[in-house]
């Protein structure tokens, strides 16, 4: 066994596909009480390589798992379930994409970056062969971190249901019951602040787990980067955080960036279709991947097509292609990497003018008290005589965009007077008080951001909490951003109108009086003693799976008072067979859950402190999305404060201290502590030293 080890270090060590030549001693990883890595070296390149080599260290899988399905190999270790990842991502033709632009698209001091993060990663993974999911995944290339951040872009912008809906043989997606992708951003200008300074929040609602959840790093060199916030295991750079000048948070927003065609074929049946009076000739394509069934992995093909709008697929209905935004542009790594090294509002303006992040809304602040938002979208510029949110035409070129809306045109407040600034994934149109918001522009039509009305109970809870103060402290701020409870109004982005359940008329159904009652009379808390918060979670989900069962789950659907009724009566079937009562604390019944650490949870559906949780067999919830890395920061004239928090902890190996040290602070709402300079990490680390590297010929 050692000989074999040493033989694939030996074999993947002689690559020539590891370019690094870096000196790996001049590379600092400093581990703090928290595990938390501090990556210090004195060029940007070298920071890649030891990022790369520290999310090895604490999240060695997950990264692997997102690898092996851009290399269409997931289904090798997965079976069933991987091949299908494997398919879905080589169906969107990414990995072409990215092979025919990475020289010319990228700049080159750049991809020697990309090149030195992935140097760490395939070091790693050839001196712990014990750790390698399958060998011949190794060595990873740059173009697979730059095809994994596109892959995350699909999911981001929202365009993957189309996808799945062709594949599917659906002509248009049907979304099915998930779980809402949404964040909160909030800054807060000194003008606003008791003690003069600038606040920010970062607090993105992703899942807890898995490959889009969060990593928490800091990355200094003597070039100028000197960042600390989250990314994704796979992720080259940091997303969002905050610098020694500036920082920044995203939410996802919901624009149109994802459209479907029908192509009119030739009436001969061959592989013709017309487009603009012309009959073009479709391009065959086919991938092959490897399923694994017990001990034997079996080999599958799969054949789709490509036409002048993008890929295309054969249903039973016909041929239909799929034209996506995230599948234009190779570069919102390397915009990253600029926004992660920006100093000014200037600087930072010059990233976004790249214009490589297809979606996603942006809060900003800095040192020098700029604040500034703006619902961030690669919009195509499309023909108005079309319905596109519909079923296109795919016979013309004015269904073809190939043009985008400059970042003047999206909507956006800089330095607003009021003080504030914020998103919870609501309408981009109410981001301050109503006299600072975004005009809304007749040439937003075709990019469908959401309408002015389209609030959220998050956004809601906000105004009305925002609203009370004239200035605020620190922990005013702290308390709204931890805010566990619903406002005035509850306004679901999967139910339009769920306040129905608030005014039932408990003599209307005898068997259920007692939790109508309790409904009604409920607080809309979500602490940890709330008595009813289970009741409401319960019922929620009953409602989302009764729309989805009759073809209703759709964007701000609308239920019955029968849904109401035969919802609650379900929940309160639940909680009786399961707690025997449905008057129990939220504490006996949603919980935060990793190994041995089983703790109770607070937060509920949408609320600013949000918590999605799903059934568990002993009946309790486990909580599995929103609340998960957290990240505050203060700018003033001494210079930055910054203070975080992860749902679990630093590391996803179960025989790491930092598996769940993090846990009982995350459920407590408390913060612990951060620092960008770098004479204080490295007094306060716990652990300094280089990564190794692998000998070469």
């Amino acid at each position: 066994m050692r000989y074999l080890s040493f033989l694939f270090v030996l074999l993947t060590a002689c690559s020539p596909r590891i370019p690094s030549s870096i000196p790996v001693e001049r590379i600092q990883i400093a581990r703090d009480q928290w595990g938390v890595p501090h990556i210090m070296a004195p060029t940007d390149a070298e920071v890649a390589y030891g990022f790369g080599w520290a999310q090895c260290e604490d999240s060695f899988n997950t990264l692997q798992e997102q690898m092996l399905a851009i290399q269409g190999k997931f289904g090798e270790v997965q079976g069933k379930d991987g091949v299908i990842a494997d398919f879905g991502i080589q169906f969107m033709g990414l990995r072409e994409l990215v092979e025919s632009r990475y020289e010319s698209d990228l700049s080159p001091d750049f991809r020697h970056y990309l090149e030195e993060y992935v140097a760490g990663i395939n070091n790693y993974a050839a001196l712990h062969p014990r750790e390698v999911l399958l060998k011949k995944l190794f060595p990873l290339r740059p173009q697979d971190v730059v095809i994994g951040y596109l892959m995350g872009l699909v999911e981001l912008s929202q365009a993957r249901p189309h996808l799945e809906a062709i594949v599917g043989d659906q002509v248009l997606p049907n979304t099915g019951p998930n779980f809402p992708k949404g964040s909160n951003a909030i800054a807060i200008s000194s003008t606003k602040t008791t003690d003069g300074k600038t606040y920010l929040a970062i607090n993105s609602h992703q899942p807890l787990e898995g490959w889009y959840s969060w990593y928490e790093a800091h990355l200094i060199s003597e070039e100028g980067l000197n960042i600390l916030g989250g990314t994704f295991p796979g992720g080259a750079t940091i997303f969002h955080g905050v610098n020694e000048q500036l920082g920044w948070a995203h939410t996802v927003n919901h624009v149109d960036l994802s459209d479907i065609y029908q192509l009119e074929m030739h009436p001969n049946g061959d592989l013709r279709y017309r487009y603009d009076g012309e009959w073009l000739e479709l391009e065959e394509v086919s991938y092959r991947a490897k399923v694994k069934i017990g001990p034997v992995k079996l080999p599958i093909k799969r054949k789709i097509y490509r036409s002048i709008y993008g890929p295309t697929f054969q249903t039973d209905q016909g041929f239909f292609a799929w034209r996506f935004v995230a599948g234009q542009d190779i570069r919102a790594v390397e915009q990253w990497y600029h926004m992660n090294k920006a100093q000014n509002y200037t600087q930072f303006r010059a990233a976004l003018e790249m214009q490589a992040i297809p979606s996603t809304n942006i809060v900003y602040a800095d040192r020098r008290d700029t604040l500034f938002f703006i619902s961030n979208a690669k919009a195509p510029i499309r023909d108005t005589d079309y319905q596109w949110r519909a079923l296109l035409p795919g016979n013309t070129a004015q269904t073809n965009w190939d043009s985008y809306y400059p970042i003047d045109s999206l909507p956006q407040v800089l330095n607003p007077s009021s003080g504030y600034l914020y998103n919870t994934n609501n309408t981009p149109y109410s981001a301050s008080a109503p006299t600072d918001n975004p005009p809304l522009r007749k040439s937003q039509g075709t990019m469908s951001f959401q309408l002015p009305d389209m609030e959220n109970s998050r956004s809601i809870r906000f105004q009305e909490l925002i609203s009370s103060f004239d200035k605020m402290s620190y922990e005013d701020f702290k308390r709204i951003k931890f805010d566990q409870q619903y406002g005035d109004q509850i306004q679901s982005r999967e139910i339009m109108n769920l306040n129905l359940i608030f005014d039932l008329d408990p003599d209307h159904q005898p068997s259920i009086r007692t939790e109508i009652q309790q409904l009604k009379d409920w607080n809309r808390s979500f602490d940890i003693d709330n008595r009813t918060a289970p009741l409401f979670i319960c019922t929620i989900q009953q409602l989302v799976q009764k729309l989805s069962v009759a073809d209703r789950y759709e964007w701000r659907g609308q239920i019955t008072r029968a849904d109401a009724y035969q919802a609650i009566t379900a929940a309160k079937a639940f909680l009786l067979e399961h707690h025997g009562s449905t008057n129990i604390p939220l504490c006996d019944f949603q919980r935060h859950r990793r190994g041995a650490v089983d703790l109770p949870l607070g937060g509920g559906p949408d609320v600013l402190a949000a918590m999605y949780s799903v059934e568990q067999p002993d009946g309790t919830f486990k909580g599995i999305a929103g609340e998960s890395y957290i990240e505050l920061v203060r700018f003033g004239p001494e210079g930055v404060e910054i203070e975080t928090i992860h749902a679990y902890g630093s590391s996803e190996k179960p025989e790491s201290p930092h598996y769940t040290d993090q846990m009982e602070h995350f459920v407590r709402q408390e913060l612990k502590t951060m620092s960008l300079d770098k004479v204080e990490v490295l007094r306060q680390a716990k652990q300094v030293y280089a990564p190794k590297r692998v000998l070469r010929q």
